[in-house]
């Protein structure tokens, strides 16, 4: 699967030796989309172990939740990985020409609250004010982590996808903000911006944040969580051996093992 990339304006990183630097045609290159930690970084270990079974590996890193989908619409991709399932379902749905699967699951970036004032959300006074990202498709799970912890309660029936409207009781009347990017969120964090932030796992690590030990809450991350962060690819591709067997090298135990110790609990490998 050889793409060329062009015009998308974001830097690129290359791994391994690819076809256009004289790999040969009996070999196969795939040119992923990816943002750059965790994802990047788990595809540049995982590009030795590819280039074992005959495949090259060129990453494209993005900055954003959106180029990425649109590089892979039109064709510029063989499949992207930055993304977990309810985002991506939601782009489909909002999206007539995303014609995208879900390739397989291969890690879970848990959401942590962080505060520069109170070190326990017990001490989060009434009124306080919490920022969150204003992508929809992370609304349920703050909220549900929110509920867990004791701080709202969602009507019932609320899941994954529960909104700001399911807050059903707020007995601290606690302040929602959520019209921040994801990204920016740990810069309104070091500004010293609301009295708690939750920020995304992996622009919590790309701000020098561990969210083991800065963030005074942590999502779950239980191998059965739904924001398992997937390798998506367009329905065509389906079943691709190169799509498959990439799949199958960052579900392996090496890949396993590398993202437990080079992160320490913050990204964590999905089940099968």
């Amino acid at each position: 699967m050889k793409k060329t990339i062009a015009g998308l304006g974001v830097i690129t990183l290359t791994a391994g030796i690819l076809t256009a630097c004289g790999g040969g045609d009996d070999e196969d290159t795939l040119v992923v989309g990816a943002t750059n930690i965790p994802h990047s970084q788990i595809l540049e270990f995982a590009e030795p172990l590819l280039a074992e079974e005959g495949i090259n590996l060129e990453v494209q890193t993005f900055n954003d939740y959106v180029t990425p989908n649109r590089a892979l619409a039109n064709g510029e991709l063989d499949a992207n990985y930055f993304q977990h399932v309810p985002y991506l379902e939601d782009q489909i749905a909002s999206n007539d020409d995303y014609d995208f699967v879900n390739a397989g699951g291969i890690h879970i970036e848990p959401i942590g609250v962080y505060s520069q004032d109170y070190s326990s959300l017990d001490e989060l006074p009434d009124g306080a004010e919490i920022l969150m990202s204003d992508n929809i498709a992370d609304h349920g799970r703050i909220l549900l982590m929110l509920e867990e912890e004791g701080l709202i309660t969602l009507s019932e029936g609320a899941g994954t996808d529960a909104t700001l409207d399911d807050i059903e009781e707020n007995p601290r009347d606690l302040n929602f903000r959520a019209d921040f990017e994801a990204a920016i969120l740990p810069q309104a964090f070091n500004n010293g911006e609301g009295d708690a932030v939750l920020i995304n796992g992996n622009y919590a690590l790309e701000a020098d944040l561990d969210p083991h030990e800065d963030a005074i809450a942590l999502e779950s991350s239980e191998l059965d969580n739904p924001y398992v962060n997937v390798i998506a690819i367009r329905s065509e591709d389906e079943g691709n051996e190169e799509i498959e067997k990439l799949v199958e090298v960052l579900r392996s135990e090496e890949v396993r093992d590398f993202i437990l110790e080079e992160y320490d609990g913050a990204v964590v490998p999905a089940g099968e």
